[in-house]
């Protein structure tokens, strides 16, 4: 296995106490803080390195030697702010603070676990200010917490570091609008101006062309400097503590991987053909062992220049429990291990079919949010680019886009992370409905799983949100033949526009329909047969869990019944009654808060039939797949438990 080591805060201090040159100073523990976010993340097995690296000079800056945080203390209200509303490059704030002293060892290297650092910053988190990852929202919140101070005659400024791509979110500009015009001094923008977005250059996705021009005719006061460079940017701040008349905005030019000579942008564009592979994920060993080589090796020998002496480091000891252990495999007994990935991906059938419609019905049209890699539209962009619309970061706009264009006789296939969709963009989605419209929705990493990012990327209430308008049917496929299959009927069969929830992680195990299953509205298939209890669930995490539950249950003497029921929101009637007839006991398991979707439906159909439904209660958890699974009482030995307990109350 591979051995990590960790810088301590004590080497930390040494170099932040030492008598050297502040800018060497500066540079020094940036690369200190850049070492410990890899391991962080390699440690976590998932985290966005390459904006993390291209931010960490301006938030050692910030934090170092710029703001008074750190010397007054995270609770002081006269206090500094200082957050990033981009949140996706939150590993290298976590081990700035870390070095300074208020997140300890253990929560460092807890990332994205149960009980440690969520994958986006919370403000649960000591040092972290706001919440964020869901893009856009950071400067109505850094003018808020500026409004507040001036209004309760506290000290302090405030700082907001942004994306570039980030400014694409339309929110942005209505609050830096609001920002000048409420003439708020002591709020600053620095805008991390890395030029490139999850995979490809901003300017390709949705270009911003002149950004200083444009932040200037708001009415901020505008400054551009290298982000890396640290005399340019104590220049630059100093210009902006002489100025009380207006808020200012810093653009800051910086490189993406920014440190890592192979996931530095220009390098790593060459290399991916175009493409930049270093936005999300975790290196695999050669990767990682290439990119703490060369941190370590630049660190030791400034080090040596500086004459304080080499680099000491402690060993990290390994995870617990694999980040990949949502894992897939019949399993059968008590006692079986927990399974192994399947290697299936639903978006990947959701992909290539795609592609397969596309040749056939060529008034099918895809819309995109910067996420064609992870939402597997590649391929269409590539095959139909004068079909494919990339609307860049701004789900709004995107689906009135495609509202408009299904006006005008085109069928639009809408995607991005249902958390944003279906949220973001519900009263453009309601508008869209209401025209009588069809459009397809794409609602890509539904539920709870991955947990890792943390709450702002889990999408538990998407169904509930849709479920409230009269004409758009909700599905969740459970395999890759489903998947194609709705997709399928949702562009050829479908009378109102079709909104499809679709898992982004590996299927924990293979989910085998009756073979003579069709894709019918309303009808679900029989996954297991039983006589006490029907379980009815949804997608190939939750059914996984439901199939080992009952599994579990067997080994007990109790026979559950176990039913994949893709629709959300629509049922035949017929169908279910004669399903449900010869049980007393109806439990559902949801992929979802545990209202607002298909628990409510069957309460409403099968009224006066007592029906249990199991959901994420409350805020989804951080961690690893199965400790986010547990947490809830939704892993299948949690959920044998509850079953049994159930059962034996209502008996």
């Amino acid at each position: 296995m591979l051995e990590l080591h960790l810088i301590p805060k004590t080497e930390l201090d040494r170099v932040r106490d030492a008598d050297v040159e502040q800018d060497a100073r500066l540079e020094l523990l940036a690369d200190m803080c850049r070492l410990n976010a890899l391991v962080a993340v390699k440690r976590a097995g998932s985290g966005h390195l390459g904006s993390t690296f291209s931010a960490l000079d301006l938030v050692v800056h910030l934090l170092f030697e710029r703001l008074n945080t750190a010397e007054l203390g995270w609770e002081n209200p006269d206090r500094d702010v200082f957050f990033s509303s981009k949140g996706h490059d939150v590993p290298g704030l976590y081990a700035v603070l870390h070095a300074l002293g208020v997140i300890p060892r253990e929560k460092l290297l807890a990332l994205r676990r149960l009980g440690g650092l969520d994958g986006h910053p919370d403000v649960h988190t000591a040092g972290i200010e706001a919440n964020s990852g869901s893009l856009g929202m950071g400067i109505s919140k850094g003018r808020g917490i500026a409004w507040a101070k001036w209004n309760l005659g506290r000290g302090g400024r405030v700082v907001v570091l942004t994306g570039d791509g980030e400014l694409q979110e339309g929110q942005n500009w209505e609050a830096l609008q609001a920002g000048a015009h409420d003439r708020l001094a002591h709020l600053l923008v620095v805008v991390d101006r890395n030029e490139l977005q999850s995979d490809k250059p901003t300017e390709e996705i949705l270009a911003l062309g002149d950004l200083e021009s444009k932040l200037r005719s708001f009415g901020w006061h505008v400054a551009s400097c290298d982000g890396h460079d640290h005399s340019a940017l104590r220049a630059v701040f100093d210009e902006f503590s002489g100025l009380d008349d207006r808020p200012q905005a810093l653009v800051a030019h910086t490189i993406k991987g920014k440190g890592v000579s192979f996931m530095e942008h220009s390098a790593a564009l060459a290399e991916g053909g175009g493409f930049y592979r270093w936005h999300a994920g975790a290196p695999d060993d050669d990767d990682f062992e290439r990119a703490r080589v060369e941190i370590h090796d630049r660190i030791g020998g400034r080090l040596a220049d500086l004459g304080l002496g080499p680099l000491v480091l402690e060993p990290v000891e390994p995870p617990e429990e694999s980040v990949q252990s949502l894992e897939a495999e019949p399993v059968s007994g008590a006692g079986a291990p927990l399974t192994k990935v399947t290697g299936e991906y639903v978006v990947d059938a959701y992909g290539e079919a795609l592609v397969e419609l596309a040749g056939v019905h060529d008034h099918l049209v895809v819309l995109d949010a910067d996420l064609a890699s992870d939402c597997r539209v590649r391929a269409f962009e590539l095959a139909f680019p004068d079909r494919f619309v990339e609307c860049g970061i701004a789900e709004q706009d995107m689906v009135s886009t495609a509202a408009a264009i299904a006006r005008q006789g085109f069928l639009p296939v809408v995607n991005s992370f249902a958390a944003f969709l279906a949220s973001r963009a519900n009263e453009q989605i309601y508008n869209q409905a209401s025209e009588g419209t069809k459009v397809v929705y794409a609602l890509h990493y539904a539920g709870l799983i991955p947990a890792g990012p943390g709450k702002s990327h889990q999408s538990l209430r998407d169904v509930s949100l849709l479920s409230a308008l009269p004409n758009v049917t909700i599905a969740q496929p459970a395999n890759s033949e489903e998947t194609r299959e709705l997709l399928r009927w949702a562009i050829e069969d479908a009378a109102e526009t079709v909104a499809i929830r679709l898992a982004i992680g590996p299927s924990p195990r293979r989910i085998e329909l009756e073979p003579e299953y069709r894709v019918e509205l309303g009808h679900g298939s029989v996954l297991r047969t039983g006589s006490d209890a029907l379980l009815v669930s949804y997608g190939p995490v939750m059914l996984h869990e439901a199939l080992r539950a009952s599994e579990l249950l067997a080994a007990r003497g109790v026979e559950i019944a176990v039913v994949n029921m893709p629709w959300l929101n629509r049922v035949d009637r017929a169908w279910l009654s004669e399903l449900a007839a010869p049980f007393q006991e109806v439990l559902v398991l949801e992929d979802h808060a545990p209202v607002g979707a298909l628990g409510d439906l069957l309460r409403r159909e099968l009224e006066g039939r007592r029906i249990t439904v199991f959901g994420v209660e409350g805020w989804p958890a951080c961690g690893t797949p199965q400790e986010a699974l547990r947490f809830h009482g939704l892993d299948g030995e949690s959920l044998a438990e509850r079953i049994q307990l159930a059962l034996g109350a209502l008996a």
